[in-house]
């Protein structure tokens, strides 16, 4: 083996090219393992050069080493070859979050802060969308902007399932483009362009958004018709009192869009939640979490115990709202759910200091539970959101979580092979858990809300926060298994 060490650090020293690095990276990293570790890690491989990241990143360092272990023990198996590139709010995200989500094509996209941003390669390279002068032909309320200079901003962004990106952007303090502003702002997947236009919400606070799909195609009357629409709400309004939605048939102008009641008697649709195949499009249809809603394949969009009594609401591809039930007529045992491209429909349930995966191939009738139970470890539960690939077989599972020591700890666990058995294959210490911070404002140390996603290659990134920089980071995985590389 001393050879081998040999032969790999001199390769480091002189060659760029990843395929040639990669297997020397990978046998020094099986050198420095303690047995036992999972089988599936003896096949793992980097995807890229983690030394080609030194100076991709505004963080310090680019690349940072994630300590791995038994998914459900403190035992550990490696503290120093499992590397993550490393990123900061100047890559999309402000001092308090990053809205993150991923496209079929591999780009990382991040709305944490003012406008669109988004890499093509792992992060090596980032653009940013900013509206120009004047608005789209077409804006309802067409109105100029001074590029750069809405203010302070959030928003949140997803792709559709025809390849679009739906977003919106809200800068709500004084500026020299006006104040309590939300833009639009879409990406036109056959065009390949950005676009925005102005729309005045009827809140006068919309807080952060959380935005989704309606899968189509929509014939919504006076919402308009189209191939899907999006919805956006209000974390504040929708939370407090039920309303805060808007909802747009092309992603540029959007109509307040009212919710049923919480204690609503609507009409009962039966939705067919079990679609025989899904497109890779599946990967990555699914909404932030807080969003509490999933796009359904058949079409419409599904609310998972909507109503106080537990049952679902469900709206259709006509912009019309019912009372949900599976075939079967059963509610989902959660808000959080969604669909990926295997027909997997994952959901997640949360307590105190546990979570449960359920996992379900027939469209809710019947599920598979695998517990999280952090009770010896957290005092509760801070933050959390997952993420599955159906191509991959992956199921991630990021989780912050209060300590008994104070600070607060990111972890991710991940279930390869799904299909075979959700039980956990590892557990990934995100940052070095050393900082305790709370989500709101008027907090000095704030951690809004955790966000992930799963690139088309298989390797996650997960929002964290640590004492290695004042603001929010967030981390793509680069060591990945063989078979994800040959797919």
């Amino acid at each position: 083996m001393s050879g081998i060490r040999a032969t790999c650090v001199a390769l480091v020293a002189i060659m760029l090219s990843t395929v040639s690095l990669s297997g020397c990276i990978h046998d020094a990293i099986i050198e420095n393992f303690s047995s036992p570790y999972p089988e599936w890690y003896g096949e793992m491989e980097y995807i890229e050069d983690p030394m080609s990241h030194t100076d991709s990143c505004f963080s310090t360092p680019c690349v940072r080493n994630f300590t791995i272990g038994e998914p459900f023990s403190n035992e550990t198996w490696d503290k120093t070859g499992n590397k993550w590139a490393v990123f900061g709010n100047v890559e999309g995200g402000n001092c308090c979050e990053h809205y993150l989500a991923a496209t079929k094509e591999g780009w990382i996209m991040n709305f944490g802060g003012e406008y669109p941003t988004w890499s093509e390669d792992r992060g090596h390279t980032w653009q940013e969308y900013r509206p120009s002068v004047f608005s789209q032909l077409g804006c309802m309320e067409p109105k100029p902007t001074v590029p750069g200079q809405e203010g302070l901003g959030e928003g949140s962004i997803v792709q559709a399932t025809n390849g679009d990106i739906i977003s919106m952007g809200w800068f709500p303090y004084p500026s020299t483009s006006g104040a309590d502003q939300f833009y639009a702002f879409f990406y036109d997947a056959e065009d390949g362009e950005w676009s925005w236009c102005f729309n005045r919400t009827p809140e006068p606070f919309y807080d952060r958004s959380w935005q989704v799909e309606v899968i189509g195609p929509i014939n919504g009357g006076l919402y308009g018709n189209g191939p899907w629409a999006s919805l956006v709400i209000s974390n504040f309004w929708h939370q407090v009192q039920n309303i805060g939605g808007q909802i747009s048939t092309d992603g540029l102008n959007y109509e307040y869009f009212g919710f049923p009641d919480r204690d609503s008697n609507l009409d009962v649709m039966e939705v067919d939640l079990n679609p025989s195949e899904l497109g890779p499009e599946w990967d990555f249809t699914k909404p932030h979490k807080e969003m509490r809603a999933f796009p359904v394949p058949s079409g419409g969009l599904y609310f998972p115990d909507y109503f106080v009594d537990g049952r679902d609401a469900f709206l259709d591809d006509s912009l019309n709202w019912w009372t949900g039930v599976t075939i079967d007529g059963n509610s989902l045992p959660s808000q959080y759910c969604a669909f990926d491209s295997s027909t997997a429909l994952h959901c997640v349930a949360t307590g105190d200091s546990y979570l449960t995966h359920m996992l379900s191939w027939d469209g809710g009738e019947s599920w598979e539970n695998q517990s999280y139970d952090l009770h010896l470890d957290a005092i509760g539960i801070e933050e959390w959101e997952f993420h599955s690939n159906g191509l991959h077989d992956l199921f991630v599972l990021n989780v912050r979580y209060q300590s008994f020591d104070g600070p607060d700890v990111d972890v991710a666990w991940h279930v390869r092979d799904f299909s075979e058995s959700i039980f956990p294959d590892s557990r990934t210490y995100i940052g070095q858990g050393d900082l305790d911070s709370t989500s709101g404002a008027g907090n000095d140390i704030r951690f809004d809300f955790a966000s992930m996603g799963i690139l088309p290659d298989g390797g996650a990134f997960i929002a964290y926060q640590d004492s290695t920089d004042p603001d929010p980071l967030f981390s793509v995985e680069m060591l990945l298994p063989l078979e994800y590389l040959a797919n």
